[in-house]
């Protein structure tokens, strides 16, 4: 027991939660549990997991910024090679923090983890040449059910490390590129999102 550190509230955004594990190391390398049921309960982390998924991508990659519309997924995700840069805003209507951003880097050397709770946006940038990103969650993904979000919507404001360019007023890549000059790549879904405020109209 007591083999993670969790913080909750992380950024004032209630729900997302850090949580670093303790790692045992020696000259031969390391152990660390990656998930343990009751050490999250014992932390009040309740939620049950149901599918765990695995995604590599290349320096400058950004996916997201992704939710799910009538079957919403917590997500506990964390970097087993590379570093990345994950973000999660909040999409819940009644909350205090609609609409907030919060970011952290998750990598390989830090090995932390950053569980999202559903009614959230979420996203990453690959920081690092190479980057392998796993994460469990909530509910299975169903077919169709994928929205999203412009990755720059300047009314979201999302601050990404290492990234420059101007707001061309939608979400291409086009002209954005990573301080050593690594073009930033989006998926062709990713490049057409909206804003938030034309995406829910509130």
């Amino acid at each position: 027991m007591g083999q993670i550190k969790v913080e909750k509230n992380a950024g004032g955004i209630e729900g997302l939660c850090i949580i670093t594990p303790a790692v045992h190391g020696d000259s031969r390398g390391y152990f660390m549990e990656t998930y343990n049921k009751k050490d999250m309960e014992e932390a009040g982390l309740t939620m049950e997991f149901v599918q765990d998924n695995q995604s590599a991508s290349t320096k400058g990659v950004l996916r997201g910024l992704h939710f799910q519309k009538q079957y919403p997924q917590g997500k506990l995700v964390r970097v087993i090679r590379g570093t990345v840069f994950d973000v999660a805003v909040d999409l819940r209507s009644n909350s205090k923090t609609y609409g907030k951003w919060f970011g952290v880097e998750l990598s390989e050397e830090n090995k932390k983890q950053f569980y999202i709770p559903e009614g959230f946006a979420h996203g990453f940038l690959v920081l690092s040449d190479y980057a392998e990103f796993c994460y469990k969650c909530t509910d299975f993904y169903h077919p169709g059910d994928e929205g999203g979000l412009a990755w720059n919507d300047p009314e979201i404001g999302i601050d990404w490390p290492q990234l420059t360019g101007d707001y061309p007023g939608n979400a291409s890549s086009s002209g954005y590129t990573l301080t050593d000059g690594t073009p930033l790549l989006l998926s062709d879904k990713d490049e057409k999102w909206l804003g938030i405020r034309d995406t829910f109209h509130f």
